[in-house]
């Protein structure tokens, strides 16, 4: 099965290291791993702050670089949701588009519905998980405590079989973390306070490391625990899963 990835401007700048262990954890499933080097941003910062026509030349790049892949993977909720979600409000018009929205899927989702894997491995720590709102809300990679279904996480599903693991329980499994990509920006104090409110309740549950499927909520609550003096540390679901599977 071949993949072309699709990386976030900001991991590419700021954490390449989860794009190199995204690439090689597909790898270890037999994937064939394509990155397309045209690639750039998918518009969701210009989007989200109300700049619209900058969005749409941007949106129209990712359907030229991707529209020959057979499946787009990414490594990032909020990416991912840009182009199911929300390209449909910038790009009406674009006959293009419901191919890429159709095969453009969330690593976790990936692994989960179309590989099916359930990694075995060894993971030693006792793991928070943080379920990002993209992720959660608009992709479904969980149940959503707000929604009466019957719960079920796809990302917890990825970490449940690993040997040593303890999952340890949140107080409130599913809160934001505070980031907002802009909203941090626009709102410091307030994306601080939720931050650190969410970075206690891992730490009440015992956690050792903070896990997510969105390095943009882990960079945030790295940034807050360095600067607070905490012991936690951060892993993407992909380094994660690739130290447990080495």
């Amino acid at each position: 099965m071949e993949v072309a990835l699709f990386i976030p401007c900001y991991m590419d700048q700021l954490y390449p290291r989860v794009a190199m262990a995204t690439a090689e954890l597909l790898e270890r499933y037999g994937v064939t791993v394509r990155f397309p080097e045209a690639q750039t941003c998918c518009g969701q910062p210009m989007a989200n702050s109300g700049f619209f026509d900058d969005a749409r030349p941007v949106a129209r790049k990712m359907i030229d670089v991707f529209e020959s892949y057979p499946h787009v993977v990414c490594p990032s909720g909020s990416c991912t949701s840009m182009v199911r979600n929300h390209y449909p409000d910038l790009l009406a018009s674009e006959p293009r588009l419901e191919a890429l929205r159709g095969k453009t899927l969330e690593l976790c989702e990936f692994l989960h519905d179309v590989l099916k894997v359930r990694p075995a491995g060894r993971f030693a720590h006792k793991v928070g998980l943080h379920q990002s709102c993209h992720g959660l809300r608009e992709l479904r990679l969980g149940s959503g405590s707000e929604r009466l279904v019957p719960a079920f996480s796809k990302t917890r599903a990825l970490l449940e079989g690993l040997e040593g693991i303890e999952l340890v329980e949140l107080a409130r499994p599913d809160d934001c973390c505070g980031f907002g990509g802009t909203f941090a920006v626009a709102e410091e104090a307030v994306s601080c306070a939720m931050g650190r409110d969410r970075i206690a309740d891992h730490e009440r549950a015992g956690a050792e490391i903070i896990t997510a499927a969105d390095i943009s909520c882990l960079m945030h609550m790295d940034g807050l625990i360095r600067r607070d003096g905490k012991k936690q540390r951060v892993l993407h679901i992909a380094e994660l899963l690739l130290e447990a599977t080495a």
